[in-house]
């Protein structure tokens, strides 16, 4: 199972990103993934970071859809592509009604006939292949020539069945949040698998997003998380993904204690069939500190 970590958020500076990012790679993790909401763009800090942090796979997660034509999104994710030297992972999803309605100003009907349509056109595009598609939800009708540039790899955001089967068809994996071992094990491995394998794809990539948190004060960190983000199981899909688990919180999805806990834990994760683990760092700095040089260890001595 590879390792990855998540970074940053509205409170941070390009900078501290870019430090971070730098931070997670000298610890031996295998990729970097940057958040997606309101604030910085994810592709462009990528791009910046890809110029002075070597080696590591550097990822989006997740670029909303809705507000970016495909035609928009390819060019930029291909120019990340070459800055970085072909180091680029394109995350991307849907999104929720309350952003995409309320702040974006788009209708969010038929989501994930919204995404099926997005990426029948989008991945023929980061191909560099010229596009005519006029549906439903889009019209793309140009092609993205940049040159030097290899295809970027695609992965959705996506937890419900039919999200996951788009995954499955159109996408090479899928990343995931607020997913526990069972749901992974039991609902998202088998379904995208399905579909992937019935289109004649490779098996898909499964990235778990999990907050993990080396710590002494586990029941504090999870207090932490429920104040600073539990308003996110009132959104539908996170909902539904947290009841797959017996949940009805996030902060129960938190993976904190001492290292024995977490490693028992994480490799319940490499057991349910995540490819990757993407960590969100949580507890205080030097929870997060300890936590990021630990999972490193582990990761360079090919226990993860």
């Amino acid at each position: 199972m590879r390792l990855g970590v998540y970074v940053g958020g509205a409170g941070s500076t390009l900078e501290e990103m870019i430090e971070q990012a730098r931070a997670a790679a000298e610890a031996g993790f295998d990729s970097v993934f940057f958040s997606q909401l309101t604030a910085w763009d994810a592709l462009t800090v990528a791009a910046l970071a890809g110029q002075r942090v070597p080696g590591v796979e550097l990822g989006t997660a997740v670029v909303q859809t809705y507000p970016r034509h495909p035609l928009a999104l390819a060019g930029q994710a291909l120019t990340a592509q070459v800055a970085t030297g072909h180091r680029v992972t394109l995350g991307i999803g849907p999104s929720h009604r309350v952003l995409i309605e309320d702040a974006f100003g788009h209708s969010y009907d038929q989501p994930a006939r919204h995404t099926r349509e997005y990426l029948s056109a989008l991945r023929p595009l980061l191909r560099g292949e010229h596009v005519e598609h006029r549906g439903s939800f889009l019209t793309v009708a140009g092609q993205v020539e940049v040159p030097g540039a290899t295809e970027v790899p695609v992965l959705l955001a996506a937890l419900g069945p039919v999200m996951l089967r788009v995954a499955g068809e159109l996408a090479d994996g899928t990343v995931t949040v607020w997913a526990g071992p069972e749901a992974i094990a039991g609902h998202v491995v088998p379904t995208i698998t399905r579909a992937a394998a019935a289109a004649g794809r490779p098996a898909p990539r499964i990235v778990a997003g999990v907050p993990i948190g080396v710590t002494a004060d586990p029941e504090g960190v999870r207090q932490a998380v429920e104040a600073q983000v539990g308003f996110a199981a009132d959104f539908p899909a996170y909902r539904a993904i947290l009841a797959r688990d017996g949940r009805s919180a996030v902060h129960e999805t938190v993976v904190a204690g001492d290292e024995a806990t977490v490693a028992s834990e994480v490799r319940r994760f490499a057991d349910a069939g995540a490819t990757d683990l993407l960590v969100s760092l949580v507890g205080s700095e030097e929870d997060r500190q300890r936590t990021l040089r630990w999972l490193g260890q582990r990761r360079l001595a090919d226990l993860i």
